[in-house]
């Protein structure tokens, strides 16, 4: 009796299965089968006597489980199980496995109806996974019905797209025997269908990989790397201050006299650019000085102009006036050319009494002007020269004394600072044009605003996002800038056009920061989706996907030779990209919070970091680009190879960094007693 129960269970399953899954031909060729069987003889043939007795029992045991929920509990918490036991040299490969099954499992579970079990699913593991994925798991959260897995694009994009995992080969062995083993159907569905497996051979990667090792992306892999394969012209703008310096020979080796002549060659600047550059401080002329002395021995390890290739523009640049030029020209002549043997001068400019108020900082080309943009919708600049000459320091270094904006005002001077008011909400990103007569900040009124360093008033009030823009970037050239918004997109713009030039849409989350190419014909954008994509300004094409952050990324900077870009996100990982193959040529690890702002030096040897775990680390990109991939799996922690000084502040997160045209870095940050 139980094995005509048997027979007729199996065979309803079968058909059911069959039917759910789509599969007419089979359903039919299986139909047909059985009425042959049932016609042929008066007494129908067993189904069950046609199978294997175990696999009757796999099907039995998999149609039980087939409509209920508990499967993918006790499927996942197996598999959790078994992962943690699991051998210590292979535990963290293995461990990588579980989050996309995590989130699968959790979005099946929603998607069949069974809304609370995934909730019980969901907040029974969500621990696991809270300290690499807590803003996903916050998204997902809201996931209660499902339409919403449709709804959101978050959820949708995952459930479309695969998990690219890397993993040696005896990993990957475990991992079979134990989903065979243990015969769970679900998991063993979800891993076939969501990721995609990169064996390696060999010993397992370190954990210090994790970073690249598993990569969640929006968008399907082969869409990606369709897209890199698009080509790009990465080089320099011809006719370049610098090319056009290295044909008149003025990159010499012998430049004792120049450097003894060095402040003169300052104040002559600031008098023929009338404004064009607002007075530097003591502090910077004084270090400028300093650092001029490493100049002779760092010079020839200089990496040639020459290398790099030329490309032509394709956005009509502004003319520049010849006493510009030639301030530009100075500049470059006495530049501190770096080195790992010869690190930059640093002058941080530390904010005080903002009560929490500062959202965002930045410091003009020259380090003569910092700008504060506050939650009051205030912006703020304060002028270095001035400072100095009074002899009062409401922004200041970490060792001064303290005096406030109030107290200059008691004494009858004057502020120490320049107040612009235009906005109605916070401003979140203030950037200056390279000549500093011009400040752009963006808010959350979704308004960009032009201002006048020279008239001290508003200029033009740009509107075209939807929603609070939360970076804006002045071209290398000036006139053009970028701006990145809440409203998944990016734009460009010129000063003189109220509507925007081109729109970039395609992050599938907030666009966070924007960073120009070197060369004007390319802008990079970070964005929530933890993605980074270089566009074309041209045709306002998505020209490169970079994918490998495992949270959002907040900043991002290019090399002078517009070669490679930096980028750096909430989890403190910096990576280093190739703009011509759109890979990682090295992750940097070393910072423990968020790095907030990146820079290159002039000559593009060093690759300076801000975060507010409260440093600024200094990285030799000289060795991160060119060291071979052997080399690095020998040397086993490379980051510490490629991380070169790490300079703490006392309790001040930083904001901002500058590397001036002489090579000076300049930084800024707001003092924090809760850090």
């Amino acid at each position: 009796m139980s094995e005509a129960v048997d027979d007729e269970s199996v065979r309803k399953f079968v058909a059911a299965y069959l039917k759910k899954k789509g599969f007419k031909q089979a359903e039919n060729a299986f139909q047909e089968e059985l009425n042959k069987n049932t016609n042929s003889s008066s007494s129908p043939i067993s189904f069950n006597s046609q199978l294997d007795p175990d696999v009757a029992k796999h099907i039995l045991s998999f149609s039980q489980y087939e409509e209920g929920p508990a499967q993918y509990q006790d499927g996942y918490a197996k598999l959790r199980s078994w992962t943690y036991s699991s051998l210590d040299l292979y535990r963290h490969e293995l461990l990588r496995v579980l989050y996309p099954v995590f989130i699968h499992c959790f979005m099946d579970l929603v998607a069949k109806g069974h809304i609370q079990e995934a909730r019980t699913f969901f907040n029974s593991f969500r621990e696991d996974h809270e300290m690499m994925h807590l803003r996903d798991l916050q998204k997902l959260e809201g996931v209660l019905s499902p339409s919403h897995l449709e709804e959101m694009e978050f959820a949708h994009s995952l459930r479309q797209s695969k998990v690219n995992i890397k993993i040696c080969q005896y990993s990957y062995e475990l991992l079979l025997q134990f989903l065979h083993k243990s015969q769970s159907t679900t998991v063993l569905g979800i891993i076939n269908e969501h990721i995609n497996f990169q064996v390696s051979p060999g010993q397992p990667s370190s954990i210090s990989e994790d970073a690249e090792a598993v990569t969640l992306t929006g968008s399907s892999l082969d869409s990606a790397n369709q897209i890199n394969q698009k080509e790009i012209h990465w080089g320099l703008l011809e006719d370049s201050f610098e090319e056009r310096l290295e044909k008149a020979g003025a990159f010499d080796s012998e430049k004792a006299e120049g450097e003894s002549k060095e402040g003169d060659g300052d104040e002559n600047k600031k008098k023929s650019s009338e404004g064009a550059k607002q007075g530097a401080s003591n502090k910077k002329l004084k270090k400028d000085k300093a650092s001029g002395a490493t100049a002779k021995t760092a010079r020839p390890e200089a990496t040639p102009v020459t290398a790099v290739p030329r490309v032509k523009p394709e956005l009509t640049l502004p003319v520049i006036p010849t006493e510009v030029e030639q301030s530009i020209f100075e500049d470059l002549r006495n530049r501190v050319q770096l080195s790992s043997a010869a690190l930059p001068s640093v002058s941080f400019y530390t904010f005080i009494n903002t009560h929490n108020g500062l959202n965002c900082s930045s410091i003009s080309h020259d380090g003569s002007m910092v700008a504060g943009g506050f939650s009051d919708s205030s912006l703020k600049v304060w002028d270095m020269a001035k400072i100095g000459q009074q002899g009062l320091d409401s922004l200041q270094g970490e060792n001064g004394t303290t005096t406030s904006s109030d107290q200059v005002l008691s004494n009858g001077g004057k502020k120490p600072y320049t107040l612009f008011q235009g906005h109605s909400g916070p401003v979140y990103s203030a950037t200056f044009n390279p000549l500093g007569d011009f400040i752009l900040s963006s808010s959350a009124d979704s308004t960009v605003r032009l201002w006048s360093t020279k008239l001290n008033a508003n200029l033009v009030c740009y509107k075209g996002h939807n929603y609070p823009v939360w970076d804006v970037q002045f071209s290398p050239v000036g006139h053009y800038f970028a701006s990145a918004s809440h409203d998944r997109t990016a734009r460009i713009w010129s000063m003189d056009r109220i509507q925007p030039l081109r729109i970039m849409a395609g992050h599938l989350s907030d666009v966070d920061c924007v960073q120009w190419h070197a060369n004007c014909n390319y802008i990079a954008t970070g964005s929530s989706d933890k993605t980074v994509r270089l566009w074309d300004v041209q045709t306002g094409e998505c020209v490169r996907i970079f994918i490998g952050h495992r949270s959002m990324v907040l900043s991002l900077a290019m090399s002078p030779d517009g070669r490679y870009m930096a980028s750096g996100d909430e989890d403190g990982a910096i990576m280093m990209w190739d703009l011509s193959t759109g890979r990682c040529v090295t992750p940097l690890m070393g910072h423990t919070s968020c790095v907030w702002t990146l820079d290159f030096s002039g000559e593009g040897s060093l690759l300076a970091s801000g975060s507010a775990d409260c440093t600024v680390k200094l990285w030799d990109v000289t060795a991160s680009t060119k060291l071979p991939r052997t080399e690095e799996n020998k040397s086993g922690n490379t980051s510490r190879l490629r991380s070169l000084r790490t300079l703490p502040t006392k309790s001040t997160p930083v904001y901002s960094l500058r590397f001036s045209r002489r090579n000076l870095l300049f930084a800024s940050g707001v003092l924090s007693k809760t850090v």
